[in-house]
Formats: structure tokens, C-alpha cells, sequence
């Protein structure tokens, strides 16, 4: 039985002016001189990207939902979807936190703030009281508690990711319990997933128009010249994201047999698609087809894309550090170790509660700054500006760290197609079948006894 995929490996390779990644760069770099030469006119034209990632966030729920259900519903062993949960966990906790530590240790080396002499008095909060407000929302009692859905229905209408994957793990676990009763939901959800996934591709043609129309809206409105004075501060944080990724996260795929640099090029095209929209979201669907296609199986990238989307931000955690220990800087505000210990232990929890959250990058930094008074909450005002020119970076990093930690935890479950992965990754999935299930295995392995 062949798993719905809606664009098999095709035999011939598209033109490349046919290609979305092409497509893509064309028009980031239309938008980019449109927005330089035309502010005005260019910031007119944010909906294009708004309405980009509204038709994306449409499709994420039935994907995720039907991933997640498909996968778990033909395992034979319920205590794998624990096993995978618990090891994805125990991934994200750990690199999670070591990026929060990167981002601290390079804020101390480089120095970014260093010499600003800042008066936090003469800043304006204003502008940031909205992020400090929503940041005041973030409990992780309240973070629990709306994991769970008003309704059934409520989750798929809110479109919040971690409703949904909690409906759909239930359904799941509850549909493979029902055993031969529920085979025939089973088929019909695994016919759902074809056309669901053709509605992705469709929507993706839309890419590089909503690219075009966010990247045309970010320099219109903030302008190149707005990095200047925060250049320093800007480029610190893309060198250290790259060291993060191209180091840490590079070793990792190392030992797992793979390059993270070959991984980023399979995902070209969805990687400048986050570029372009500053939005990891709107290259999800894409991203869980494309690993099911690269040798993952289908049961450990429903439950680990989705939940890595919420507990796996490690560009926002290297965000986070590094900008607070610049705050703290340019206001000369002295932080003791034990500041600092509290900074990072406030910012593993405040990181995991704004799961979810629109804009969590600079709502978590307001919930850590606001719990650790030495450092002035007005600071935030100073880098508002240069934020949108840091999210890219963020997504950019978040979606890249996503992408390996599926791999690298379908390694760990031995649920891995390792050749299908290489050929993928050496550019040659010409040479490669459309992907039936008995490439992948069918159900993860039970625990070794």
C-alpha cells in the first residue's frame, strides 16, 4: 500500500526557473529592492505574506492531525508513541538548553552592548508594553492547562499546534486499540492524507508571492539603514546562530551519519520560504512530507516535527540569552553569576510556556526580563526595531534544528531508511521509487529486552 504522497520522486528534475526554491530567491530579492527604493507602496503590500501564512496555518492542523493519527493508529506497540515522545522530549530539554547557554557565553565574549552607556530612564516603553503585557499571561500552570481543548472541534478552529497534536495522539492511540473495528477509519483517514497533501502543494505554489510581499513590507518599513546602530548586536546573533548549526547541531548529524549542510540543501526551497515570511510555520507541511520522502518514518515525524515546533525554538533560545545579556550591557546593568543562573533557569521555563504564542520570540524575552528585575524591562525598547531583522534568523534556525532532531531521533528508533536517506541527500532521488510503506517500517520496533 503506498502512503500518500502527492509528488512522487520525479524521474526528470523540473527546469530551474520551474523550481520553488529559484522562484523563491527571485522574489526576495524583487521585494528587498522594492522595499528599499518604494517604502512606501512596498509596506502596502504586507498582506501578500499575511495571507501567505493564513492559507498555511489552514492546512497545518489536517496535516499534523492525520500524520499523527495515521502513524500512531499502525503501531503495534503503544508504549513506542511514549518511548518516542520521552527520547524527542530529552533531545529538545537538552539542546534547548544548550543554546540558551551559547547565547549567553557569546553575549560575554563579543560584547555587543558593551559601551552604549544607555540611560534605561530615557528609554520609551511604551512601544514594548503589549509583549511585557502578553508576557504576564505566561504560567506554566496556564501553559498546561490549554494544552487541553474547550471542544474537539475548538483545537482544528483555533489552529493551536499543540491542541491539535494532543487531540490526535488520543485519537490515535484510541483508534489502534479499537483494533480491527476502526480498520476501516484507518483507511479512510489514509485516503484523506492524499488530497490533503496535494492542497499543500497547491498553496506552495502561492509562496513566492507572500515571500515577496513580507520581505517588500520588512524593508519598507524598517529600512537597511535601521540595523546600523544595532549591527553589531544583529550580527552577532546570525554568527552565532550559524556556529550553532553548523557546529553543535553539525557534530550531532555527524555521528548520526549525515551532513547537516547536505540536509539544508534537501530543504533549500523550505528553508527560503522561512527566509522570505520570517515564519517556520509556513514550511511545516513541507517539511513533514519531505522527511516521510528523505527515510523517516511517518510515526516519528507526526510526533516529532509538531512537537519540536513548540519545545525545539533554538534560535529563539540563543535570541533570548544573547539579547537580555545586551540589554543588560548597553545599560550598564552588573549581573552576578547568580543573576545569570537565574536568567537561564527563568528563560528554559518562560521559553517552553510561550509555545505557540505569536511573536514568542520577544513575548518570552519580556516574561524572563520582567522575572529577573536587574535587568530593565524598557531595555526591549532598543532592539524593537532590529527584532524583525532577527526573526528570520530565529525560524531560519528553529526550522533547521526541527529538521535534525526528526532524523536524529528516527535514528535512535531505529525507524530510519539510512540508504533512501543518502540518496536523498546526494541529490539523487531520481533514482529512487515512490515511497511505499514497506521502505519504512511499518511499526517502530519494540524496546530490546
Amino acid at each position: 500500500m503506498h502512503v500518500p504522497t502527492t509528488a512522487p520522486l520525479a524521474a526528470k528534475p523540473l527546469p530551474f526557473y520551474r523550481q520553488l526554491y529559484f522562484q523563491v530567491v527571485v522574489a526576495i530579492v524583487l521585494g528587498a529592492i522594492l522595499g528599499h527604493y518604494e517604502p512606501a507602496f512596498a509596506e502596502s503590500l504586507k498582506p501578500l505574506g499575511d495571507a501567505f501564512i493564513k492559507l498555511v496555518k489552514m492546512i497545518i492542523a489536517p496535516v499534523i492531525f492525520l500524520t499523527i493519527v495515521t502513524g500512531i493508529a499502525g503501531m503495534t506497540h503503544l508504549r513506542t508513541v511514549g518511548r518516542v515522545f520521552a527520547k524527542s522530549m530529552a533531545y529538545f530539554l537538552f539542546f534547548s538548553t544548550l543554546a540558551l547557554v551559547v547565547g549567553m557565553v557569546v553575549a560575554h565574549v563579543v560584547q555587543p552592548g558593551a559601551g552604549m552607556n544607555i540611560n534605561p530612564a530615557d528609554l520609551d516603553q511604551t512601544a514594548v508594553n503589549g509583549y511585557v503585557q502578553k508576557s504576564h499571561e505566561l504560567t506554566l500552570v496556564g501553559f498546561a492547562m490549554d494544552i487541553i481543548p474547550a471542544t474537539l472541534v475548538s483545537a482544528f478552529v483555533e489552529g493551536n499546534i499543540l491542541q491539535v497534536l494532543f487531540v490526535a495522539v488520543l485519537f490515535g492511540i484510541a483508534l489502534a486499540l479499537t483494533g480491527e473495528k476502526g480498520r476501516p477509519v484507518l483507511t479512510f483517514l489514509e485516503a484523506l492524507t492524499a488530497p490533503v497533501f496535494r492542497l499543500v502543494h497547491i498553496l506552495m505554489k502561492a509562496a513566492p508571492i507572500g515571500a515577496f510581499g513580507a520581505i517588500a513590507f520588512t524593508i519598507g518599513k524598517y529600512g537597511v539603514g535601521s540595523l546600523v546602530n544595532l549591527a553589531w548586536l544583529v550580527g552577532s546573533f546570525y554568527l552565532t546562530a550559524f556556529l550553532f548549526v553548523a557546529v553543535i547541531l553539525g557534530v550531532v548529524c555527524r555521528l548520526c551519519g549525515f551532513s547537516v549542510f547536505k540536509l539544508a540543501r534537501y530543504l533549500k526551497a523550505e528553508l527560503l520560504l522561512v527566509l522570505g515570511t520570517s515564519s517556520s510555520e509556513s514550511a511545516l507541511p513541507s517539511l513533514m512530507e519531505k522527511m516521510e520522502k528523505a527515510g523517516c518514518s511517518k510515526s516519528v515525524v507526526g510526533l516529532v516535527v509538531p512537537t519540536g515546533y513548540s519545545f525545539n525554538l533554538d534560535g529563539t533560545n540563543i535570541y533570548m540569552t544573547l539579547a537580555a545579556l545586551f540589554i543588560a550591557q548597553a545599560t550598564n546593568t552588573e549581573l552576578t553569576l547568580g543573576h545569570q543562573i537565574a536568567l537561564l533557569l527563568v528563560a528554559m521555563l518562560s521559553s517552553k510556556g510561550a509555545a505557540g504564542v505569536t511573536g514568542a520570540g520577544f513575548i518570552t524575552l519580556a516574561a524572563t526580563l520582567a522575572v529577573v528585575p536587574e535587568v530593565p524591562v524598557a531595555g526591549m525598547a532598543l532592539i524593537l526595531g532590529v527584532d524583525r531583522f532577527m526573526s528570520e534568523c530565529r525560524s531560519l534556525t528553529n526550522f533547521i534544528g526541527n529538521a535534525v532532531a526528526t532524523v536524529v531521533v528516527s535514528r535512535w528508533e531505529n525507524a530510519l531508511d539510512r540508504d533512501r536517506l543518502a540518496m536523498v541527500l546526494d541529490g539523487r532521488e531520481a533514482e529512487l521509487p515512490p515511497l511505499v510503506v514497506d521502505d519504512l517500517p511499518a511499526t517502530l520496533p519494540a524496546p530490546a529486552h
